[in-house]
């Protein structure tokens, strides 16, 4: 990026944040922090009002306004892109809010981005496929409350759908913050009927209210607390095996999920390192790779595979053992039909 680019950036990024520090600028646009301080300078003499506090960051002055810049084709793909994703991934209320913003994006684009925009827009799908029905769906995940409630620290009432007990609990929560994985929304929450922090899957809470009781946010965990603690706190298993590279290429769409760490490739084939909660979960997961995959460690790993082959085993050994005592029945049978057709 050359340097009237990289100043135009700065601009665009001391408008879009309350405060940002000269590290984190020097950071994203891969120059030292010294070259930051130059162009902040630059930036200044220039005419923009930028305001400076030592050891928190620059500003701009409040009131101080520019002009809406124009997107790059790039960009422009990018937020349609992300439209899609969020139509996919969230909510009614939130899809319908990003509609509006990118109709105002769309309102400065030039013709020829517009046009480009519209013709790629039919050409991008995400998740044609799903392969689970929603038990809820996804104009009930309340988002858009759960994000208000995080903004003004107040607490919220819903009934949860417990899966193991297949019944509802109505609680009330202190919400420290929203993830998203393994293809679903969780709210992370103290509760106060547990009292304790909890993980709520938000395609089991239904009748969501914003209740006008606040909380000291100051005394809870921050959600990156949270998810350090989950991590420390829970014992994982590292596992190590190696896969051909004939099959390895299968294995990208779930690898993740499995726990991958890291891979390396070793002549003709590759090296996977994960970690696992459960040693005997992922046992099982391998012996869908068959003969593809060999057990480096640890011990335990190759004793569970062990024991899910014999299990096997003993199922379709029993099985067999059962049809070759009905086999000479059916025999016996057809025999004395025979006999008796005669």
């Amino acid at each position: 990026m050359n340097r009237i680019d990289r100043l135009q950036a700065i601009l665009t990024t001391l408008q879009s944040k309350r405060v940002v520090k000269a590290e984190d600028l020097a950071t994203r646009f891969d120059v030292s922090v010294r070259t930051i301080y130059r162009d902040i300078r630059s930036l200044e003499a220039g005419g923009i009002p930028i305001g400076a506090e030592a050891g928190i960051g620059y500003f701009l002055t409040e009131g101080y306004h520019i002009p809406p810049v124009m997107f790059t084709h790039e960009e422009a793909r990018a937020l349609l892109l992300a439209g899609k994703i969020v139509e996919k991934t969230t909510d009614k209320q939130v899809t319908a809010n990003f509609d509006a913003a990118l109709t105002k994006v769309r309102a400065v684009l030039d013709m020829e981005k517009k046009e480009e925009l519209e013709g790629l827009e039919k050409d991008i799908i995400i998740n044609p496929f799903p392969n689970e029905q929603q038990p809820h769906g996804p104009e009930e995940l309340q988002i858009d409350k759960i994000k208000e409630a995080l903004s003004s620290s107040r607490v919220i009432n819903f009934d949860y759908h417990s899966a193991g007990k297949g019944e509802f609990t109505n609680r009330n929560v202190e919400p420290i913050g929203l993830c998203y994985y393994y293809n679903k929304w969780h709210l992370i929450a103290y509760c106060q009927m547990r009292e304790a922090y909890r993980d709520f899957r938000l395609d089991r809470v239904s009748k969501l209210l914003l209740t006008h009781h606040g909380y000291a946010r100051f005394r809870r965990m921050s959600l990156q607390e949270y998810l350090d603690k989950l991590v420390h706190d829970t014992e994982l298993e590292l596992c190590v095996i190696s896969v051909s590279k004939s099959i390895h290429r299968f294995l990208e769409s779930y690898k993740y999920s499995m726990g991958l760490v890291k891979e390396e490739e070793k002549e003709d084939r590759v090296e996977m390192h994960f970690a696992t909660y459960s040693l005997s979960f992922f046992a099982r997961s391998l012996l869908t790779l068959g003969t593809q995959v060999e057990l480096i460690a640890p011990q335990a790993l190759k004793e569970e595979v062990q024991k899910a082959v014999e299990e096997i085993s003993r199922k379709y050994l029993s099985a067999h053992q059962q049809m070759e005592q009905v086999f000479p029945f059916l025999g016996a049978t057809l025999e004395g039909l025979k006999k008796q057709e005669k």
